[in-house]
């Protein structure tokens, strides 16, 4: 029922955004189908487009089989365009029935320097959960990110881009024990950026219902070489059970971890960089591109991916990636895990089909 009505509500949106860009009289009417379905007339603009993620997944925990599977890990279709100068707006639906993404309404006229956005959204906590999962140069994020992530939440964010200086400032309403709001910002500066190569630091903030965090970044790209790391620290509370009452009781309990990661590209590629994130290149020939990539992570993290789940770990990450063009990649990626803690190890082989539009 959920995606009938989606597919219902893009269709009208399309007819109506059709209908407002084809009544500017007074303007030229721009189509473009490069990429997706763009129209724009004067101050109207209207998109559609999407991704499709299939992947096949292989993982194993102390040698037993877990997953071997392959099915769709992302399908999704967006709309998003201005009903005004100044007012935009953006649904960005799964088309598995999980619901709404990204669903916001957003004010630009106060320029690029100060942009609201309210709806649900993604907050602004952690570098790697900002590059969007087809940009992403490993198919999963690493464990450390999935645990401090905040994700996509209800609230208002204030975000702006002055010079190379990317800031971001958001309440959200939480889905926890009890509802309650969060609160979250980043900021960061790219002291050197140039067509081929960017510095960046960054630093984020997050105060939520389950932990008080801190995150630090550095990032930096030099032709076909790209590296970037972030550590957190955070204090988290965990809640226990008393087998005997039943009594829940709280407590507080620090945590940390961090990642490191590198890529390179063999045929040449520079990785791009835009409003404080990074994002995938464009082959610089038909034939298409290709990249290596390593990454190691180490401490408190969601280690599922390596069937290792919440706890002390470390995992080290290759992949290969072959961009056929901007919107078609194929890449597989090798992890292999062992817990800080105990005895567990786990390991995971996955390939991506990836097509955006």
């Amino acid at each position: 029922m959920k995606t009938k009505l989606m597919a219902a509500f893009i269709a009208a949106t399309a007819i109506a955004a059709t209908a407002m860009v084809s009544s500017s009289a007074n303007a030229e009417v721009k189509v473009s189908t490069k990429g997706g379905l763009k129209v724009e007339s004067g101050d109207y603009k209207f998109e559609f487009g999407g991704r499709i993620q299939y992947d096949y997944n292989r993982s194993e925990k102390n040698g037993e089989v877990d997953e071997d599977d392959f099915d769709l890990r992302r399908g999704r279709v967006y709309v998003k365009g201005n009903v005004s100068k100044d007012w935009h707006y953006k649904v960005n639906f799964n088309v598995d029935g999980s619901g709404a993404e990204d669903l916001y309404l957003r004010y630009t006229g106060w320029g690029k320097a100060a942009v609201v956005t309210i709806g649900n959204q993604h907050q602004a906590f952690t570098l790697e959960q900002l590059i969007s999962s087809k940009d992403v140069s490993i198919s999963e994020r690493s464990g450390i990110t999935e645990r401090y992530l905040i994700g996509r939440r209800e609230g208002v964010q204030l975000q702006g881009d002055i010079d190379r200086l990317h800031y971001a400032v958001g309440f959200f309403t939480e889905e926890g024990r009890d509802e309650d709001n969060g609160f979250a910002g980043r900021i960061a500066y790219a002291p050197y950026k140039t067509d081929a190569g960017v510095i960046h630091l960054g630093a984020s903030y997050k105060n939520t219902e389950e932990q008080d965090a801190l995150g630090l970044e550095f990032g930096a790209v030099t032709g076909p070489l790209h590296f970037q790391a972030e550590y957190f620290d955070a204090d988290e509370v965990s809640s226990v059970e008393d087998d005997v009452t039943g009594t829940i009781s709280e407590f507080e309990n620090g945590i940390d971890g961090f990642y490191v990661q590198a890529g390179y590209f063999l045929t040449g590629e520079t990785r791009g960089y835009k409003k404080g994130t990074f994002v995938r290149p464009t082959p610089s020939s038909k034939s298409g591109a290709w990249e290596l990539v390593a990454r190691y992570s180490d401490g408190d993290g969601d280690f599922g991916d390596v069937e290792l789940g919440r706890t002390d770990a470390s995992v080290t990450a290759l992949g290969v990636n072959y961009y056929l063009s901007k919107n078609v990649r194929i890449n597989a990626s090798y992890m292999d895990g062992s817990s800080n803690i105990s005895d567990d190890d786990g390991n995971e082989f996955r390939v991506r089909f990836q097509i955006t539009f």
